[in-house]
């Protein structure tokens, strides 16, 4: 049957309905280090890029891989088929070259590797409320399954800074800094935030607040910026240890994994932390409060379904709702890059 002139056009049914093709090609390509490899060689034919990488399957479908990365702007190509050399765009040279200190490839890795399985658990999840990740099946929760070997734990702690990296750096330059001289980031993980603001704002003190766990991976990263002056870590569990007092305290997708009354829970223990005047700060993909333009917030959210169960994005109205019970005297909404924002309390 045809389609009327005057009739909508089905295409972005079908581009979200295929948009894992689009999601796989990117991921494998990462998960192969292509970007990598083009970084250090410049330019690639794909018979080399075949033979390099060990693929075994058919000249075209290698053609084929390629001039879809090369059609999805991640590639350049000159000539065309055999007589095709591959490159880099600019973005991919920059954030996808793992040698790069811009690189945040991690969470494509992370994607790659546990997330894109876990989804296609989704319909289960919204049937159960349960998560659909590792926990499913050895029980316990995410952060019990992630942390149990080492590989695991830089993995997850690889793909947080990769999804924070640019707002943790826009969050560095755009926050006015100018009354405070402390700050701790609870979650923090490998320390990449209180880093970043240490190296931005040069008065500042910042402490990296985690499980024992990841205070080797924290430690050695503090060593690369040469800032151990200003940057030192505090081990705790933020749900039993108090928070290390602090005129700044931040939370970096941390209040988006638990349900709510375990948000306002953390926001309390936040609250107690900072001193009049002090601020609070959640960094993550605050959704709008008509909830219709932020679509990576409400995608950030069903993950929270996939790996919590309880967790879940929010708007600034429902942060604004939280700091008020809390005792918070004002809020503020600083966006950071992309879908990101802060959303700051004041006490």
């Amino acid at each position: 049957m045809e389609r009327e002139i005057n009739q909508p056009s089905p295409e972005s049914i079908m581009q979200i309905g295929t948009g894992f093709w689009a999601s796989k090609i990117l991921l494998a390509a990462a998960n192969f280090n292509l970007f990598t490899l083009l970084a250090e060689q410049k330019s690639m034919s794909a018979k080399q890029i075949k033979t390099t990488l060990n693929f075994e399957c058919t000249d075209r479908n290698v053609y084929d891989f390629l001039d879809a990365l090369t059609a999805f702007k991640f590639l350049i190509r000159e000539g065309i088929l055999e007589n095709a050399q591959y490159s880099n765009s600019i973005p991919s040279d920059l954030y996808l070259d793992k040698n790069k200190t811009s690189y945040i490839g991690g969470i494509l890795e992370m994607l790659n590797n546990r997330l894109y399985h876990h989804w296609a658990n989704l319909e289960e999840g919204l049937l159960t409320g349960l998560p659909q990740n590792e926990a499913k099946n050895e029980g316990g929760n995410l952060f019990d399954a992630i942390y149990k070997t080492p590989e695991k734990l830089r993995g997850f702690i690889d793909a947080m800074s990769g999804i924070q990296k640019l707002n943790f750096m826009a969050f560095a330059q755009k926050f006015d800094f100018s009354n405070y001289k402390t700050l701790t980031d609870v979650g923090g993980a490998s320390g990449l935030l209180s880093l970043l603001v240490a190296r931005h704002q040069t008065h500042m003190s910042c402490t990296n607040f985690d499980l024992p766990a990841v205070e080797p991976l924290a430690k050695e990263n503090i060593q690369k910026f040469n800032l151990a002056d200003r940057v030192n870590t505090v081990s705790g569990d933020f749900f039993t240890d108090p928070i290390p007092a602090a005129d700044i305290v931040v939370m970096g997708n941390i209040l988006h994994d638990w349900d709510e009354e375990k948000k306002i829970y953390l926001m309390k223990k936040a609250y107690q932390a900072v001193p009049e005047g002090g601020a609070f700060v959640a960094i993550e993909s605050v959704i709008d409060n008509d909830r219709k333009q932020n679509a990576f917030g409400l995608m950030m959210s069903i993950n929270m379904l996939i790996e919590t169960g309880k967790g879940f994005d929010y708007t600034f109205n429902d942060f604004n709702e939280w700091a008020k019970k809390v005792g918070f005297r004002s809020t503020a909404l600083v966006p950071l890059a992309g879908p990101a924002s802060a959303a700051i309390a004041y006490k």
